[in-house]
């Protein structure tokens, strides 16, 4: 008997595909902003500034596409399609067959560029051949129950030189999953998006009821979990941004100890704009002193680099210090 295999459903398939995304059964895969301006000489992502990471060779995709445990109302996917929650094992693709899939779609949303305007064919041609994996997207990847042969099978491959993993820590047995079966990312985000449960509801809209437990299991885990760690915190002007906040920040970042922290505006485009206005974000100005005063409370931290274009500052733990550069 045939394996029924989790499809995002037609109607919502038919709105991501009109919005530039590739579909492949449960998976989505996108080229973004950055990676089109790119192939262009028209600039990189912050990734690259921050860590060395190749913006046109990387493959920016989720095994778990349009399911998430939470309903954020600053992401700018449209999370209100989001319907299935679980995965079971015996529903989802096997990893090479997902990145077959994948990689054919991504393959697909590059074939037009080699004939526009302005476009380096050779960052083209290079782009086809990627080198970088980041496992976020639309949809949450830890959800995904062969995350951990995925990230294997990613490393099997040649060309392969770092996987992020974006995380809303929602499920921290994944997280412990990885580590145990030695299957870690290259580098682990996790998102802290509020500074207590009470606003981290407001803002996520969990649908699981233990999501703030959860959230902390798995900031506790990045704190001694050997690879490399970081903490993304999106700003949302009016919302978490408040001076009486910060000192629940920093003890949020002391519980989960990690590498770095990424600290950066909520930005007004996609779906977030039906739950969130232009003056909800934050100017890199703005984005720079709350990072001072952060730091006020976080001594074993200093600012690393910045990124106006993406109003974005990163600190680096100095007491658990790596290089910056991934080689």
């Amino acid at each position: 008997m045939a394996r029924r295999i989790i499809e995002i459903p037609n109607h919502i398939k038919k709105r991501l595909l009109k919005a530039g995304y590739g579909v492949y059964a449960h998976a989505t895969v996108e080229l973004c902003h950055w990676l089109k301006k790119s192939l262009k000489n028209q600039g990189v992502c912050y990734k690259r500034t921050f860590y060395g990471i190749d913006t046109h060779r990387c493959v920016e995709f989720s095994p778990a596409g349009m399911m998430c445990e939470f309903r954020c109302i600053f992401c700018w996917r449209p999370t209100e399609f989001m319907k299935v929650v679980y995965m079971d094992e015996d529903e989802v693709l096997d990893p090479e067959e997902l990145m077959d899939g994948i990689l054919k779609e991504r393959r697909r949303l590059l074939s037009g560029y080699p004939g526009t305007p302005g476009v380096d064919k050779r960052l083209v041609k290079e782009a086809n051949d990627p080198t970088h994996y980041a496992i976020s997207l639309s949809g949450e990847p830890t959800l995904y129950p062969k995350l951990p042969q995925l990230v294997k099978y990613l490393k099997s491959l040649p060309k392969t030189r770092s996987i992020f993993i974006v995380t809303n820590g929602a499920e921290p047995e994944m997280l412990k999953r990885l580590e145990r079966e030695n299957a870690l990312p290259t580098q682990l985000y996790l998102s802290v998006n509020a500074p207590n449960e009470d606003l981290f509801k407001k803002i996520v809209h969990p649908l699981i009821e233990d999501a703030w437990e959860r959230h902390l299991e798995s900031l506790e885990f990045i704190s001694r979990v050997k690879t490399r760690t970081i903490i993304r915190m999106t700003m949302i002007k009016g919302l978490n941004t408040g001076d009486e906040y910060v000192k629940e920040y920093a003890k949020l970042m002391e519980l989960a100890n990690p590498h770095f922290i990424e600290i950066k505006s909520y930005m007004h485009m996609g779906y977030s704009t039906r739950r969130l206005s232009r003056e909800n974000m934050l100017t890199h100005d703005e984005i720079r002193e709350y990072a001072y005063k952060l730091l006020r409370y976080l001594n074993n931290f200093k600012i690393m680099d910045e990124y106006p274009p993406s109003r974005i500052i990163v600190l680096q733990n100095m007491n658990r210090y790596i290089n910056r550069w991934i080689d």
